[in-house]
């Protein structure tokens, strides 16, 4: 009976050919020597190889053009007629068209009329019977009485408290810094860098008067603060090579003008450059202290310098000075100057690309955060206060070199204006000077082209060597220890695996030698380009990348809203973070287009990889508050739209436990959940409430933390109660967010139900009731050898104990074989001895399958095997859809998920689906109809038309003999024999409810019997779930119907939607 599919088969609602289908019609009755197995009980179906359809039954071909060759056909015993008139087992007839497979049910079967829209020009819609129909009572109410179950969901999950271990650092004689020492110091001495002294001067001329990684990192998370990080520590390393550039020009200077050159001007300044810092790699590695001293040292040696500048413009000028262009303050001067200049290849951005570096050390103090005693004071106090101060020298000093110095001369002072020369109207012709040859040759002196000009103009000029040493020697420093100490911040976060080498600190202040070795290497790396004007703009760049973003952090955890935000500074504005943001990034490209592009690009290539890699930190960034706040709106705006039928995806809960207890469980919902529906693992804490939220709070993280370690997207979520069924009715009401809550129950087969506890059975039971009550979906999971792997994980954790406390012994035999000699050796051998340690063997796996050499009774390899079997990929197979009872859909929707997916896209479908024996090629054209509408793809259709005659005598007695156990047998007592019976085992099955749902007992056994025959080597079956009506069906009973239904078989899906429509063939 098969049917494959075709683009233009289903087109018309009657086939023009319809002797295209070959069909099989099978023939079984209760009374017929015939059998599924020659065996009493068929054989158990993890014992048995899949084999071909069993062929021990009669089969008839036939076409619908010859009516007659069924027409004649008679089952022995059975009333089978294959005319128009109705029988005991007819489903399709005016009459009784919703009692299907002819027994007293009004479930039906699927039809598409149940899919058509209101008002429909294809044919009515017709509402099939709701699940409040086919699940409530036909009389009065009967509660259920609720149970209890054991303490842990499921009633064996995992328990134990996880005990944290908390490591105590040794913090004696760590130095920490304050907002002095550590802040205002460190920023002043960088800001007054190697620019103020002998830069500055020169950018008067040309444009006249007119802990960042951590920051970022914690703002905007890893991706941007590892990618920024990386950068931010490179800039900081090339910022000693310009620091040390800057001193080893001056040196020069001083050796050229002593006639005391090495080599060349160029190569001076590489092996000054190379010497110092040597130097100042020695005074890093000797420690943060000694680092401070120094500081402090340089300080007051810049400081001196620059007053001896600002007293050096009141002293009168002297000719010499004259002639190099210094007359002191004068109007005429500064109005020369007041405007920009620019020399041939210069601009306003050329030029700030060059000074921009001085602003660099706004952020010395935030670099060495982790050694400040209060980093949240002495940051924003220090730093603000060195910015203003600095800010004010910086402005003082543009503004005194533009009033007393011109912007070119020639030194010579025989370049005076005698009686009868023409003056050119500069400044300097005005005040008795002549450079007018300036303009077409070069000059050494003046603004433009001396970068020793505060020397000249200085009151002792030795004082402003002494200070550019300081300024750039101090700032080289701070460089220097920055670098490695950002650098180090990154590596400990574990962002780029390959870099963890430079995170290990080493003495009372977790020093970075690692790191400053590196610093030192990339620093004289860039030495030996020795060109200031060429190193700047490549800083430039970096630090504006860094600034950019620090000012999008402040941007960023402000748009987020999170209640963590809260700024200190009181004047503090997002927008103009935004603004700072963008005006970095717009200044990058105009500095240097391309030298921008190759910043970016770089940011944005370690930005993906941290993406990709996703790193296991959690810093509370911006990027999670603002994902939070996201992700909360979209929940609210999809709460004011209706749902449609065509969103729809199964949300399920379900009852794992422990997640990890019950992977396979978990395995098969995560194959229809995954990227499309919400999964959410359950579990149920049963027992004194005190006890049970406290073990229940211990394991949230961490069973959530194996939930993403394994990438299941699913959540966790866990309840106490006092029993189980009412931990479940708990978590079916309030799970879930909106429209996000879930409408299907995914539990496991209880397989142990006939020896289970009572109150196990009604709990588990009532749950299935409660799912029904409330409207959702259920899904009954059942594998051969079962869900619970809990023992196993048990034995795993036990063995890996005992290998921490083998090497642990191993590791402290080793010390005290160096420490005490032989005696102490076989002393602890003797222990050890006690312990029964052996020799460490290597383990090539540390997963559940290398506990391989226990023995075999301490746990149950095929149950280990069989926890695993969703993770593979499953071959060419099939999955066999039995949707015999229109639930929406759910029946149908899940297998076609499941083949979407890349472990189960070789298996095809095939559906079956019950029919009348006369109409079997008529509903399969029906039925592949309504299958090419909802546009799922299938191989065959099996239009089964003997599923309502009797099981075979050998599978109708392993029936009674399960519920042997469990029958009343009152119609063989007296009535009040009977009564007192009914009373004390309210549980039992009466003889009175087996003969009502007898025939439903008949389909349970005899669906088995088909199962067995045509979906053995199935590599999935998924069936309609057989619902059992409140107060007309005791639990045990139902039970038993579900344990001879899917007796034997591959992996069964029991599934049962709500009735509502969950798939339409509208677009």
């Amino acid at each position: 009976m098969s049917l494959n599919t075709s683009s233009n088969v289903f087109l018309d609602s009657v086939p023009s050919n319809t002797n295209r289908f070959q069909v099989n019609i099978i023939n079984e009755s209760h009374d017929s020597g015939a059998a599924v197995s020659d065996s009493t009980d068929p054989p158990h179906y993890e014992e048995t190889s899949f084999g071909d359809e069993a062929q021990n039954r009669l089969r008839i071909s036939f076409r619908p053009g010859n009516q007659e060759c069924y027409d004649n056909f008679l089952q022995n015993g059975e009333t089978a007629k294959t005319d128009a008139s109705f029988h005991a087992y007819d489903s399709h007839t005016n009459t009784y068209y919703l009692q299907t497979f002819g027994h007293n049910t009004i479930d039906a079967v699927p039809k598409i009329e149940y899919y058509r829209n209101t008002g429909s020009v294809s044919g009515p819609k017709v509402s099939r019977p709701s699940l409040l129909e086919i699940h409530e009572q036909l009389a009065k109410n009967v509660s259920v009485a609720p149970g209890s179950a054991d303490r842990v969901a499921n009633g064996d999950g995992m328990s134990g408290e996880e005990q944290a271990e908390n490591k105590e650092e040794d913090t004696a004689g760590v130095v920490k810094f304050g907002w002095v020492k550590g802040v205002l110091v460190r920023c002043m001495l960088n800001i007054w860098g190697v620019m103020l002294f002998i830069r500055l001067s020169w950018i008067v001329g040309e444009a006249g008067i007119g802990g960042a990684y951590y920051l970022i990192s914690r703002s905007l998370g890893p991706e941007f603060g590892g990618s920024i990080g990386l950068i931010f520590a490179f800039a900081n390393a090339v910022a000693v090579a310009m620091y040390v550039v800057g001193f080893a020009e001056t040196v020069v200077d001083l050796l050229k003008e002593s006639d005391s050159m090495m080599v060349d001007q160029t190569n001076d300044i590489r092996i000054i450059g190379s010497i110092t810092v040597v130097i100042l790699l020695g005074i890093s590695v000797a420690g943060m202290e000694w680092e401070a001293k120094a500081q402090v040292i340089l300080l007051v040696i810049l400081l001196i310098a620059i007053a001896n500048f600002f007293i050096g413009t009141v002293i009168p000028s002297n000719n010499e000075k004259k002639s190099r262009g210094f007359f002191n303050y004068q109007a005429s001067i500064f109005a020369e100057n007041f405007g920009p200049s620019f020399t041939k290849g210069e601009g306003f951005f050329s030029v700030f690309a060059i000074f921009f570096p001085a602003a660099t050390g706004i952020l010395a103090g935030a670099n060495i955060s982790g050694d400040l005693e209060d980093p949240q004071d002495a940051i924003p106090r220090g730093t603000m206060l060195a910015i203003f101060i600095t800010t004010v020298a910086y402005i003082g000093v543009a503004i005194c070199v533009a009033a007393c110095v011109v912007r070119d001369a020639t030194g010579s002072m025989n370049d005076t204006i005698v009686s009868g020369m023409n003056c050119n109207g500069s400044a300097a012709c005005g005040l008795g000077y002549d450079f007018s040859r300036c303009q077409y040759e070069p000059c050494q002196y003046g603004l433009m082209n001396n970068f020793q000009v505060m020397s000249m103009v200085s009151g002792f000029g030795p004082l402003i060597t002494a200070g550019i040493f300081s300024a750039t020697l101090s700032s080289a420093l701070a460089s220097l220890v920055s670098a490695p100490k950002v650098f180090q911040a990154l590596c400990k976060d574990n962002i780029f695996k390959g870099l963890q080498f430079f995170a290990k600190g080493y003495g009372k202040n977790n020093e970075p030698l690692r790191g400053y070795f590196l610093t030192f290497l990339i620093a004289m790396a860039f030495i030996l380009i020795a060109e200031l004007n060429v190193i700047a703009p490549i800083i430039s760049n970096f630090f504006l990348a860094s600034y950019a973003l620090i000012n999008f952090s402040c941007f960023h955890a402000s748009y987020a809203k999170s209640p963590g935000w809260r700024p200190a500074y009181g004047i503090y504005n997002m927008w103009v973070s935004l603004f700072g943001a963008i005006l970095c990034c717009a200044v990058m490209f105009v500095i240097n287009w391309w030298a921008a592009v190759i910043t970016y690009v770089i940011e944005l290539s370690l930005y993906i990889y941290v993406t990709y890699k996703k790193p296991d930190v959690n810093w509370g960034s911006s990027t999670q508050a603002l994902s939070y706040v996201s992700a909360l709106d979209n929940a609210l705006e999809l709460t004011t739209v209706e749902d449609h039928v065509k969103n729809f995806r199964p949300q399920c809960i379900v009852l794992t436990g422990g997640p990890m207890t019950r992977p396979a469980l978990l395995d098969i919902t995560h194959a229809f959940t995954k990227n499309s529906g919400l999964c959410i693992c359950c579990e149920v804490f049963v027992g004194p409430r005190k006890l049970c939220v406290k073990e229940m709070n211990s394991g949230m993280a961490k069973k959530q933390a194996w939930l993403i370690k394994n990438k299941i997207k699913a959540f966790y979520a866990a309840v106490a109660a006092d029993c189980f069924r009412d931990g479940v009715r708990s978590l079916l009401q309030a799970s879930g967010l909106g429209r996000m809550k879930p409408n299907t129950l995914v539990i496991g087969y209880k397989k142990n139900w006939r020896k289970a506890p009572l109150t196990e059975i009604e709990n588990y039971v009532g749950i299935i009731h409660d799912a029904f009550d409330f409207e959702i979906g259920v899904v009954i999971v059942r594998i051969s050898q079962g869900f619970d792997i809990s023992q196993v994980l048990q034995v795993q954790d036990e063995l890996e104990k005992l290998e921490q406390e083998r090497l642990a012994l191993e590791a402290t035999i080793k010390d005290n074989e160096c420490a005490e000699g032989s005696a102490g050796i076989r002393g602890l051998f003797k222990k050890a001895g006690k312990l029964n340690i052996t020799k460490p063997t290597p383990k090539k796996d540390s997963s559940i399958n290398s506990i391989q050499s226990m023995h075999v009774g301490e746990f149950n390899q095929k149950l280990v095997e069989a926890s695993a079997q969703f993770k593979k990929k499953q071959g060419k197979g099939t999955i066999d859809v039995w949707w015999l009872f229109d639930d929406g859909g759910l029946t149908l929707l899940i297998p076609y998920i499941l083949t979407l997916r890349k472990k189960w896209k070789d298996c095809k479908l095939r559906i079956y689906v019950g029919g009348k024996i006369n109409r079997i090629e008529e509903e399969k054209i029906a039925m592949a109809s309504l299958l090419s509408k909802f546009r799922i793809k299938f191989a065959d259709i099996h239009i089964i038309g003997d599923i309502n005659i009797k099981p075979n005598k050998e599978s109708w007695k392993v029936f009674e003999e399960m519920i042997e156990p469990y029958r009343l047998h009152e119609s063989c007592k007296d009535l009040t024999t009977a009564e007192k019976l009914k009373r004390e085992t309210p549980w039992k099955i009466t003889d009175a409810e087996l003969e009502t749902v007898k025939e439903k007992s008949y389909r349970q056994v005899r669906l088995n019997e088909l199962l067995q025959e045509h979906s053995r080597a199935a590599n999935l079956i998924v069936l309609s779930l057989p619902v059992a009506r409140k107060g007309s069906i005791s639990d045990l009973l139902y039970l038993a119907w579900l344990e001879i239904l899917t007796k034997n078989l591959p992996p069964v899906l029991l599934v049962r939607g709500n009735h509502k429509n969950v798939l339409t063939f509208y677009s």
